[in-house]
């Protein structure tokens, strides 16, 4: 066993285990794998996050970076598009991991793969589609691409000082941290990265109404945002359920869970739905095989086909219906049922300073704007600088206007090349940059009009001067710059909502319950966990039962299809079903294997079986310890609709029995000692805590529990007051002699 290592000895032993390998090839040497943490794999961790996976303040992950910014150095945002494979090529200078990674890249800011709701990538060819799975790219050697329009709001500062370039890989080249980006790219794109030990999860919204809401933010940082953004909007449309408090939710902490429809229209003349716009979150296939899956096991009767009609036109898929099917109700099912409604789980997590952080969108919109006040203000001073070296040349050359054609004789008499500056500084007065450039006019240049002309510039670059100069003292003015881009870029590139939003929560968010034939049925469940649901002329047909070796049957019930079921497993946990799930079978058949239709655990055993009509009641668990829990059925009542509850009973003690007791009766208990107790369940209290550990029914001897328990009626008793007690715990009887003989005739007449 290690013993414990204190604080000051940690360097100590990282480092002799950082050099552990130099003692000799293939020795074993045991290491704390707190150290293997920390010198292996907490570098990776922290490589994957800040390197990878989780977008900038600017919107894009180091991939997308590097990708657009190869694309910009070619001459992509002007030019021709040209073929994928060289500009994939060309980024493997920025971005070492292989071809196939920079094209996944790419496709997915493409305009033709419809993943963004802006794309950055003008794209020709076919570059597939988000939306479905089986559409996939073509190679790289076939596509063309060049960047988008919208990329100028990138780029137009990069050249500006706006940004810190770092060098690539191999220090043969520099590239950019960040994008100088003019409008929150961050929020009108969706992201999603997968970290190590963290992810990221952005969605996108309108980039008008996104603009709106930074320009009110800046102007006031409390503004009330969720007046201005009506809600995420996706690249596939769709109709967003409107919930004001998952809003702004993550309006204000950046998580939350978005419910998004499809949209259908129901075509009369051909008796079919057609589905035009689905969730981000899925795709077409995945949608059409769970209604596949539905169908086949009988719960869409109205449906006659389904198949993908996505052309060049987008998306459709559409369902062929039975005649008299009401297609709305039949929406409201699938909806329920089918990732035709989906969630979009919003994490926004973010890198700000190289630190990952969740935002909500006020938060990420405020950082954003610190980050472009620090843009204008680089890109300012950078212009600044450049008009006062301007302004300091022109100024050098006015004084050449004095006599130029001293400055010509003083180049033609100096016999030294070398000397020409010097004595070009001697002669005007002027320093060396302005003589350097003096000296450096073309002949045809030293005429008065050509001089006259430049020095006209003097006065706008004083002007300019004093205007950069104000913008960089006064921080309201940075502000109001912003707010002008933004407004540019709006009025540019904003395009309508594509998702609509669904204020009417009440018909919006109405299920529509799945109808359901209440045909009489038996219910016959085993001891192995098989469970069979047999109609009553199938009964009168065959009622001989094909088992397993050594099953036997331990519940049998006629109740109909609509019956509720709680199956409840042997890890305490129970599983909710209706007697429609499961397909009508026979007697001569197994029957279908519980554990397996409802997913449950591995190695975990389905032992008892109630059925509902409804949640009306109580569930008696009957324990080893000689204790019974009355739980009110109502506590497996659930308003969503879930399929698994754990705590379902108290794991105190081993499960010995399970009876479903509407109404008050008699249980016969039965010990290992062979003790009998007749109680009446009207004496046990009930509970509403599902995992209760009950009341002690009845009292044990050292080293004997309950073996049984059984419901009575007192029958199987010629003196049934003598296992009766007034009061609980109570310790039974041992049984009498003629009980004895009673129960034998009994079991010989069965």
């Amino acid at each position: 066993m290690a013993k414990k290592i204190s604080k000051r000895q940690q360097p100590e032993r990282a480092e002799e285990n950082k050099n552990a390998h130099i003692e000799g090839a293939g020795m074993v040497r045991d290491q704390f794998i707190t150290d293997t943490l920390e010198l292996n794999y907490m570098p990776y961790a922290i490589s994957v996050i800040l390197s990878r996976a989780i977008p900038e303040i600017d919107g894009f992950k180091p991939s997308h970076r590097k990708l657009l910014y190869t694309m910009y150095k070619m001459g992509l945002i002007k030019g021709a598009r040209i073929k994928s494979a060289n500009i994939v090529g060309r980024t493997m200078q920025l971005n070492p991991h292989g071809d196939a990674s920079i094209y996944d890249t790419m496709v997915r800011l493409s305009r033709g793969n419809e993943s963004l709701l802006h794309p950055f990538v003008d794209s020709k060819g076919n570059f597939g589609k988000a939306y479905s799975r089986n559409m996939a790219y073509a190679a790289a050697r076939y596509t063309e691409a060049k960047l988008e329009p919208i990329c100028n709001e990138l780029f137009g500062d990069i050249d500006k000082d706006t940004v810190d370039f770092v060098p690539n890989y191999d220090n043969s080249m520099t590239e950019p941290t960040l994008l100088p980006v003019t409008f929150p790219n961050v929020l009108c794109n969706n992201t999603l990265g997968i970290a190590v030990g963290m992810a990221s999860n952005i969605c996108s919204f309108n980039l008008r109404e996104i603009c709106q809401a930074t320009e009110a933010l800046i102007r006031d940082e409390s503004a009330d945002i969720a007046s201005i953004l009506n809600g995420p909007d996706f690249v596939g449309g769709g109709r967003i359920l409107y919930d004001r408090d998952v809003f702004q939710e993550i309006y204000e902490n950046g998580r939350g869970s978005v419910k998004v429809r499809a949209v259908y229209a129901y075509d009369k003349a051909n008796n079919c739905i057609d589905i035009t716009q689905i969730p981000p979150t899925t795709t077409s296939e995945a949608i059409i095989d769970k209604v596949i899956e539905h169908v086949k096991a009988g719960k869409f009767k109205e449906i006659t086909d389904i198949r993908d009609e996505t052309d060049k036109t987008g998306l459709k898929i559409t369902i062929d219906l039975k005649r008299g099917a009401d297609a709305d109700k039949l929406m409201k099912r699938l909806f329920k049922s089918t990732p035709l409604e989906d969630s979009f789980s919003c994490n926004f997590n973010i890198l700000v300073g190289g630190t990952p952080i969740v935002l909500g969108v006020r938060g990420i919109l405020i950082e954003w704007i610190a980050y472009r006040v620090e843009c204008v203000s680089r890109r300012t001073h950078f212009e600044l600088t450049k008009a006062k070296d301007r302004l300091h040349l022109l100024q050098g050359l006015s004084k050449i206007l004095l006599d130029i054609d001293k400055a010509i004789k003083i180049v033609r008499e100096t016999e030294v090349e070398a000397e020409v500056v010097p004595n070009l500084m001697i002669g005007f007065g002027i320093d060396k940059i302005q003589a350097e450039y003096v000296a450096e006019i073309k002949l045809r240049h030293l005429n008065r009009e050509y001089i006259l002309k430049r020095l006209e510039d003097i006065d706008e670059l004083q002007k300019n001067i004093a205007e950069m100069e104000d913008i960089l003292a006064n921080k309201r003015r940075i502000k109001k710059i912003i707010i002008d881009e933004l407004r540019a870029v709006a009025k540019t590139y904003g395009i309508d909502r594509r998702s609509e939003i669904i204020y009417d929560a009440g018909d919006a968010l109405a299920e529509e319950e799945e109808p359901v034939d209440a045909y009489p049925v038996t219910l016959f469940f085993t001891k192995e966990g098989y469970f069979k649901k047999i109609t009553p002329q199938s009964l009168r047909m065959s009622a001989n039962h094909k088992l397993k070796e050594g099953d036997e049957i331990i519940t049998t019930i006629e109740t109909d299809n609509a019956a509720e079921l709680l199956f409840f497993s042997d890890k305490c946990q129970v599983y909710k079903a209706k007697a429609s799930d499961f397909g009508d079978t026979k007697a001569s058949s197994l029957g279908d294997f519980v554990a397996g239709v409802l997913g449950a655990d591995e190695g975990e055993s389905i032992i008892a079986m109630i059925p509902l009509k409804a949640y009306e009641g109580n569930i008696l668990f009957f324990f080893e310890n000689g204790k019974c829990a009355k739980v009110d059925v109502k506590a497996y009542e659930t308003k969503t609709n879930r399929k698994k509850l754990i705590s379902a009973y108290s794991d105190k003690s081993p499960l010995v029995a399970v009876y479903y007791a509407p109404h008050d009766g008699l249980y016969c208990i039965e010990t290992t000692n062979k003790r009998y107790l007749l109680v009446n369940s009207a004496m046990v209290a009930v509970k509403t805590t599902k995992n209760t550990q009950g009341v002690q029914v009845m009292t044990l001897r050292k080293n004997h529990f309950v073996s049984a328990v059984t419901p009575s009626d007192g029958s199987e008793f010629i003196n049934a007051k003598r296992y009766m007690s007034k009061n609980i715990p109570a310790a039974g009887a041992v049984l009498a002699a003629e009980d004895a003989g009673k129960q034998i005739s009994m079991l010989d007449t069965e």
